[in-house]
């Protein structure tokens, strides 16, 4: 694909959180195009291995380490192993994320507190555990948050209520950082194509084609839809920009999408 800006990242040091599938992953995949350093962090082996061979391949260098963003010693852990190798970072990035559809009355407080402790305690940790290894000024810093953190939906009381908290979080810690140089801002995705949350949540062609025809834009977003504002979120471009929720959703919020997802 050809980009209609190119980035430039040479030596700047990313870590990255649950960058290893769907928009995450096409996320760490640009920036490592733009010749970015990248450590990323994900439960799976696997899955950190095949992604850091992947980005290798994409141009950037890469390492990682399985962690569970739950734990916050092992997140520290990570952290240290990545400043180590490639400095203080430049650009941190949380994007984990839990999701299924579930009623309130019908989910276990187990489950409920899963994804709040994935989503919202998951993104305080990676925040918290790099700070004190965050380029100042300079630093950036990106969450993955989601349309449900401002507005209510059917079956998913969970995960409003741990994308609430990241938004706030993000303008609390943009607050609090701003003084040293450090940016703190989060993308709130629409509809995206061929992931495993849109999977969940609109499981059948119809389904998609409801939700699609009820954004503004008349189409599902994809991968590169997000991964380019990640990247202007983090350039200099954006220098000004911070305690922002960029919601790139086609203009989901406008017509009636929520409503077709009740479907």
């Amino acid at each position: 694909m050809t980009y209609p800006i190119q980035y430039d990242m040479k030596g700047q040091s990313c870590f990255m959180s649950g960058a290893t599938s769907g928009i995450n992953e096409q996320i760490a995949r640009r920036f490592a195009e733009a010749g970015a350093n990248i450590f990323v962090i994900s439960r799976s082996p696997e899955k950190v291995q095949r992604t850091v061979d992947m980005l290798k391949e994409a141009g950037g260098e890469a390492s990682g380490s399985p962690v569970d963003v739950r734990d916050y010693d092992s997140v520290v852990s990570a952290v240290t192993r990545a400043q180590a190798t490639f400095g203080n970072f430049d650009v941190v990035f949380a994007g984990q994320a839990g999701n299924f559809p579930a009623g309130a009355a019908q989910m276990s407080a187990n489950a409920f507190k899963s994804v709040i402790d994935i989503d919202l305690l998951g993104t305080f940790n990676v925040f918290r555990a790099t700070i004190e290894h965050a380029k100042k000024p300079g630093a950036s810093y990106l969450a993955i948050s989601a349309p449900q953190a401002t507005r209510p939906w059917l079956f998913q009381s969970h995960v409003c209520a741990a994308k609430a908290g990241v938004n706030m979080l993000i303008k609390c810690c943009a607050l609090e950082w701003g003084a040293s140089g450090v940016r703190v801002n989060a993308i709130s995705p629409g509809p995206i194509d061929g992931t495993e949350g849109m999977e969940r949540l609109a499981p059948t062609e119809e389904l998609k084609a409801k939700v699609a025809d009820a954004v503004a834009m008349k189409r599902m977003g994809n991968r590169d839809d997000i991964a380019e504002a990640a990247l202007w979120l983090c350039s200099p471009a954006a220098s000004y920009v911070t305690g922002t929720v960029l919601e790139a959703e086609g203009g989901m919020t406008l017509g009636d999408a929520t409503n077709a997802m009740k479907l």
